[in-house]
């Protein structure tokens, strides 16, 4: 008889194999495929996309970029972004949303002390929250102003994503005392708070934007995350990734609302019906002009793709180097991500308008809904003028002036 083996003890948590960027991936494309079923209905009707949230957070999504010490994904930003990619192909709203979400969620890695910051995150992971809100400027801004009772919100934003399906909003306020602009952390469900779905935008309808006015509201202390900017209204190199690393947020959404719209023109032209439509016919696929003008289209996303890949690559080395990261390489990482804004921008506003022209006069039909991307890609690219990326890059390339830190809207 052999020796008894000892009784297996139950895998901790730290024990069991992590699922790596082809397992997230892999659920990403799942979640997508059953978003693709209903997006034209869901799109055409308006509602919150509180159901599609709960695919989101069913998928374990939300929690995607979560150290594992806090039950979450434990991703890096190179799959986040291709999830947020794959999400956008099939519905560029909930693209937008879910974008959002990773972005606010771990902000606070870069504008908080690390106590405050792990405590806000393992919350955030136990309790599955959905982020919303957003940090770029506008006027006149959210103010924090001391009381007696300790600070307190007031203002009113105006448009913000996620904030109709948010758990927690985080906004960008200015100090009543000395102007000091301050990222801070809002449960919409607390007294004061007012959120409204008034956007109305003819695209984007699914990304939960709406607006929010702060009346009086009582803000904790580790509910702000710190300052968004420093000496000389900059921050420091590491935490102005900040912007670089929203901004890639954008462009991978971009991209995929122009993957989106091509794959679906694609299939209407192999096959010579609209998907999910088979008795609607399409023109041939071998004219001359709709084979150069697929082409050219493709020409134009890869490229984008190919730029956005070395972007991504310089915003994680930047990550990497943490604290060591200096001024000027941040200015070039920033200016590289501008370039891969711009040329995402016209792949996806491209891409999104000619697919129209190939399908042509069907395409027109609300049921088919390929209207949903370019009014999706449209709306989305008035918040990210591409004018202002390239008058950066410009100004970075003829003078070596560093980028300005904006962070997306």
């Amino acid at each position: 008889m052999g020796l008894a083996s000892a009784p297996s003890r139950p895998a901790s948590p730290s024990d069991r194999p992590r699922p790596g960027p082809a397992h997230w991936l892999r659920v990403a494309r799942e979640v997508a495929d059953d978003l693709a079923t209903d997006t034209v209905a869901r799109e055409q009707a308006g509602k919150a996309p509180i159901d599609e949230v709960s695919r989101l957070r069913e998928a374990g999504l939300l929690t995607l970029l979560t150290p594992a010490g806090f039950r979450g994904g434990d991703a890096g930003w190179p799959t986040a972004y291709a999830v947020v990619r794959e999400i956008a192909a099939a519905d560029g709203a909930i693209g937008q949303l879910l974008g959002c979400h990773y972005f606010l969620s771990w902000s606070a890695r870069l504008f908080a002390e690390p106590a405050p910051a792990a405590r806000l995150e393992e919350r955030s992971a136990a309790e599955e929250w959905c982020w919303g809100g957003g940090f770029a400027r506008q006027e006149p801004p959210l103010t924090l102003a001391r009381t007696s009772r300790g600070p307190v919100l007031d203002g009113r934003q105006s448009y913000a994503t996620g904030v109709l399906v948010a758990d927690r909003v985080a906004v960008r306020a200015v100090r009543e005392d000395t102007g000091e602009p301050l990222a801070v952390v809002v449960d919409p469900a607390r007294r004061g708070v007012r959120i409204d779905g008034d956007a109305g935008t003819f695209g984007q309808r699914l990304a939960a934007g709406g607006s929010m006015e702060f009346d009086g509201v009582p803000v904790a202390a580790d509910d702000v995350l710190g300052p968004l900017s420093a000496d000389e209204d900059f921050p420091s190199p590491r935490a102005a990734l900040a912007s670089p690393v929203g901004h890639l947020v954008s462009v991978q959404l971009l991209l995929g609302m122009a993957e989106g719209v091509l794959a679906e023109a694609r299939e209407c032209s192999r096959t010579g019906h609209a998907a999910r439509h088979p008795a609607r016919p399409v023109g041939t696929p071998h004219d001359p002009q709709v084979l150069t003008a697929y082409g050219e289209l493709t020409v134009l996303t890869r490229s984008a793709s190919a730029l956005a890949g070395q972007a991504l690559e310089a915003v994680q080395g930047a990550l990497a180097l943490g604290e060591n990261l200096t001024y000027d390489e941040y200015a070039s990482i920033s200016a590289l991500v501008a370039m891969a804004g711009v040329a995402a921008s016209r792949a996806a506003q491209e891409s999104t308008t000619r697919a129209l022209d190939i399908i042509g006069p069907r395409s027109a039909s609300a049921r088919l809904g390929f209207d949903r991307f370019w009014r999706d890609a449209r709306t989305h690219t008035l918040y990210e003028p591409v004018a202002h990326r390239l008058r950066d890059v410009g100004d970075y390339f003829l003078n070596g002036a560093h980028p300005p830190f904006v962070l997306p809207a």
